[in-house]
């Protein structure tokens, strides 16, 4: 399968073990979707030129502590949905040139008492964390001091040890699954100092008391947030944006595939002094399943008036306000594709006055139908130079 190049794909094939005949001409290896259960001492021992090395999805449970060693030019390994039930720091010794390590969808509880990572010194991105991920130790992540990407699924991560997270001194992007709310909240503790982009996945805020653990966040110097598949209510919107608007450094806020339990009409007046950095909104397929009661935003309507960029796509919106369009002073790039805008809703959002810096926008796939009558409800917009009005119903 290797033919004459250097990479060798043997995907797919139904093998039990490592073939042999591995040769140094080789540089990439792909033995994902096999059925190997265990890596041997000898089986890579010849390959000592890879660089790239895929065991995703088959049924490793052990490997020999030395399986690895020759590999001393590897630079990705990826060991996703085994069935690795410990991890072990002999595995990774000699792998001087690695960064980028793949371990999720595994069975380990624990990464061990000690860094299973103390000698990748190249290491760049780590996946880690499975359904049955519970703890994090102190000393768990000595030797790594820069990362480029740490994702973390710990969905069932139920014990974190503080401190365990410092010893990493800057993290590009940090993604992070976890339904407990404490956890989440040392392990932020943790991170305000490092992560530049902290990307939140699958927790429910749906109490104000839970928010209260996230305050902390607000001294987060991360320039993005992100929340994906994150649950949100009326009590807890306020909250939240209080946090992120007090946050000094954050620059862009997205929202992917979360849920919104309510209409917008938050308990609580938005207590949030007008962020000073804030400049990019991306919201994609949220969804509100009361969308057609949802009120009119006039509780934000001061927090607008610096974004420079914002989606909203894909989340059923039929109108924008004018008093909110004309609160977006200092909109340049709107992205509205994949909603409910009729003709009459587009003049009343592009109403005199609204959007008034704006350059680009784009109304793709809604439901305009009436070309005479988009072109005289966007005449206004004296700066705008890209108009996508694609796949509507003219």
């Amino acid at each position: 399968s290797c033919g004459a190049t250097q990479l060798c794909n043997c995907s797919s094939m139904g093998l039990d073990y490592v073939p042999p005949g591995l040769t140094d001409k080789m540089t990439l290896l792909n033995l994902a979707h096999n059925r190997i259960k265990h890596i041997r001492s000898q089986d890579l021992q010849q390959a000592f030129n890879l660089r790239a090395l895929l065991l995703q999805s088959n049924k490793i449970s052990s490997i020999d502590k030395d399986s690895f060693h020759s590999l001393k030019k590897l630079e990705l390994l990826d060991l996703t949905n085994n069935s690795l039930a410990q991890l072990s720091p002999a595995w990774f010794e000699h792998l001087f040139s690695l960064q980028h390590l793949y371990l999720q969808g595994n069975s380990y509880r624990d990464l061990g008492e000690s860094s299973p990572f103390s000698s990748l010194r190249n290491l760049s991105s780590l996946h880690l964390g499975n359904p049955w991920f519970s703890t994090i130790r102190q000393g768990n992540f000595e030797g790594i001091e820069l990362l480029d990407k740490l994702w973390i699924d710990g969905g069932s991560l139920s014990q974190y040890e503080p401190g365990s997270l410092k010893l990493i001194k800057k993290i590009n992007h940090m993604v992070i699954n976890l339904r407990n709310s404490s956890v989440f909240s040392a392990i932020v503790s943790d991170l305000l100092h490092s992560v530049l982009w902290l990307e939140v996945r699958k927790i429910e805020f749906s109490e104000p008391a839970e928010i209260q653990l996230l305050r902390v966040m607000s001294s987060s110097l991360a320039k993005k947030m992100s929340f994906k598949q994150i649950l949100l209510t009326d009590a807890t919107v306020p909250e939240i944006v209080s946090i992120l608007e007090d946050m000094p450094k954050l620059v862009e806020v997205e929202m992917i595939d979360c849920r919104l339990l309510g209409t917008g009409q938050w308990e609580i007046q938005i207590q949030a002094n007008q962020s000073h950095t804030l400049r990019v909104l991306t919201i994609k397929k949220l969804s509100i399943e009361q969308f057609y009661l949802f009120t009119d935003l006039q509780a934000v309507l001061g927090l607008l008036s610096r974004l420079t960029k914002v989606t909203v796509e894909n989340t059923k919106v039929f109108l924008v306000p004018c008093r909110l369009s004309q609160n977006l002073l200092s909109l340049e790039y709107l992205d509205l594709s994949a909603n409910l805008l009729g003709d009459q809703s587009l003049e009343h959002s592009a109403c005199q006055g609204g959007w008034p810096s704006l350059r680009t926008l784009n109304l793709s796939q809604n439901s305009l139908s009436d070309l005479e009558m988009t072109s005289k409800s966007l005449s206004h917009l004296r700066n705008l130079i890209l108009l996508d009005i694609s796949q509507n119903n003219f």
